[in-house]
């Protein structure tokens, strides 16, 4: 629960979230996370019991969910079409990037210690956020073109065509409300749905599960510090989100995830080939507990059989980082009309962590009631839904403009 707990917050945070960044906009909306991120750091650091680590991990969940919404919708808007994908790309590989900074910090400090390290990034973001201007977009809908105009000039520097791009997004701005009745409309709700949908089939995947056990697969294939193992998969999700961010403007959004939900599929089907090996005995009626699990499998089994599940692992995390991991957020940030953007991004990141949480709080029972390999199976099944999900709804959105893509929804 503890692991999962934050999750929960994150989930309030998707709509909260979705809330503020239509109300008080983009720039600020970040600006004011930063107050329960240092917040939550605060009561972590000077925590005299569990309840206090509980809602200190609630309150810095809050601000992860606040922020996995906002920081897309900011990016993309502010963005050109040409490095849109790249830029957005660039959400996943900070996280990643950072989650390989607390784990290398982790090995060295102590947790009170590491949680001071993280409050540090949360007052930089509200000390640069402050010099940066609020999104065209946002100004436009508010009917303040001259500070748009002086935001894009910000942006794309004194010779761009500012009129031009200025009245491109004007043609597109709506200025009434959002009704619930316009959510009958196909250009509001066919966007959502791929937007749920993406941000179900990712966590579905199985990329929670696979992390929960990195640290034991690693003690079984005999490295000698198990803690090393989160820095390796760490080093993994940052090079291949790398690769993902410089390539992603050139193949397209659909490519990354194909090549993404295949290897994918193949890794967990070897995770489950792994565990159908080392637990042929395994009793489908009992529910033991995973770590107990999966120790137990490998004192019968032969140490060079490892070798299989680190490959799995290895090869899960890369594909994850290639594609299922950047697109969706990407794609969640490009396809809603400026209207929606709010409501509709709040309930994918709402989905996303929801479903983050369930994945993570029940995993234990889902090896209970299936077996490892029977789990594993099933997330190589759900991976094999992402690329035939992708190949029929998800649009490709590369070299558009926001509001091309839009028109092609209204169509």
């Amino acid at each position: 629960f503890f692991k999962s707990v934050v999750t929960l917050g994150a989930a309030a945070g998707g709509i909260l979230g979705g809330y503020l960044v239509d109300k008080v906009g983009r720039k600020l909306s970040l600006m004011l996370c930063s107050i329960p991120y240092v917040f939550g750091y605060v009561v972590i650091i000077s925590a005299q019991n569990v309840w206090m680590l509980y809602l200190g991990r609630i309150m810095t969940g809050l601000a992860s969910g606040i922020t996995s919404l906002v920081v897309p919708v900011y990016i993309s808007e502010v963005s050109h079409p040409k490095v849109r994908g790249m830029l957005g790309s660039c959400v996943q590989l900070m996280v990643v990037t950072g989650i390989l900074g607390a784990y290398v910090a982790g090995i060295i400090l102590k947790w009170r210690w590491l949680a001071v390290l993280c409050s540090f990034p949360c007052c930089a973001m509200l000390l640069f956020m402050s010099f940066m201007p609020e999104t065209p977009r946002f100004l436009l809908n508010q009917n303040k073109r001259s500070e748009a105009i002086a935001a894009l000039r910000f942006l794309r520097g004194p010779h761009a065509d500012h009129e031009w791009e200025c009245r491109q997004i004007e043609a597109s701005v709506q200025e009434e409300g959002l009704n619930l009745y316009e959510f009958k409309n196909p250009s509001i709700y066919r966007p959502l749905l791929i937007g749920v949908t993406l941000m179900f089939f990712q966590q579905v995947t199985g990329i929670n599960a696979v992390m929960f056990y990195a640290e034991t697969i690693f003690e079984d294939a005999n490295f000698k510090d198990s803690r090393m193992a989160s820095v390796v998969v760490g080093s993994i999700q940052v090079c291949f989100t790398a690769v993902a961010a410089l390539i992603i403007d050139k193949t397209g959004r659909k490519v990354l995830l194909y090549i993404s939900g295949i290897i994918m599929a193949l890794s967990t089907a070897l995770f489950g080939l792994y565990f159908k090996m080392v637990l042929p005995h395994q009793n489908n009626a009992s529910k033991p507990d995973v770590w107990f699990t999966l120790n137990s499998a490998s004192l019968g089994t032969e140490s060079g059989i490892s070798w299989l599940a680190v490959v799995s692992l290895g090869l899960f995390v890369a594909g994850f980082a290639l594609g299922w991991g950047p697109v969706p957020w990407l794609v969640i940030s490009e396809i809603f009309p400026l209207k929606a953007r709010g409501i509709s991004s709040g309930a994918c990141v709402l989905t996303n962590w929801v479903m983050a949480f369930l994945v993570t709080k029940e995993f234990n029972d889902f090896i209970g009631f299936l077996t490892s390999y029977g789990t594993f199976w099933l997330f190589s099944a759900f991976c094999c839904l992402n690329v035939i999900f992708t190949a029929f709804y998800v649009p490709e959105t590369k070299g558009q403009t926001l509001e091309q893509i839009e028109a092609y929804f209204r169509r």
